[in-house]
């Protein structure tokens, strides 16, 4: 089981500088846990979503457990005739599909390989705001 509370070390302007964001946990279901962040309330969502898919078996393969986060954050962006604004959700998802059998040195590597990717603005910056591809 995760623990009550994850604090998530953010460098919200990717200049080097973090600062520590809490997330705690409000909410278990079966296969996912919702935590709040700072600032959440019922008119403006901070959340973080972990997911979970047990592995199935088929024939001689062992199968591939999935898991998933979700962290949505709600916004304000102009409306679209421009005469006010609208809380619109921001969010991000991130799915894994593990091999039974896979290492923790191959987990850690693919891991790394995508902070590598959402941590290159000059990438991640057209692909978002102009969906550059």
């Amino acid at each position: 089981m995760q623990p009550d509370t994850i604090t998530l070390a953010v460098d919200l302007a990717n200049t080097a500088s973090t600062t520590n964001k809490v997330f705690t946990r409000h909410e278990e279901q079966i296969n996912r846990t919702t935590y709040r962040g700072p600032g959440h309330t019922l008119q403006t969502r901070n959340i973080l979503q972990l997911y979970r898919t047990q592995p199935t078996r088929s024939g001689n393969y062992l199968g591939s457990a999935k898991t998933a986060l979700k962290l949505t954050q709600d916004i304000s962006v102009a409306n679209a005739d421009g005469s006010g604004e609208v809380v619109s959700p921001l969010i991000v998802e991130v799915n894994f599909s593990v091999p039974v059998g896979a290492t923790s040195a191959e987990l850690v590597a693919l891991r790394q390989h995508i902070v590598a990717i959402l941590d290159r603005d000059d990438l991640m910056a057209p692909f978002n705001e102009t969906l550059d591809i």
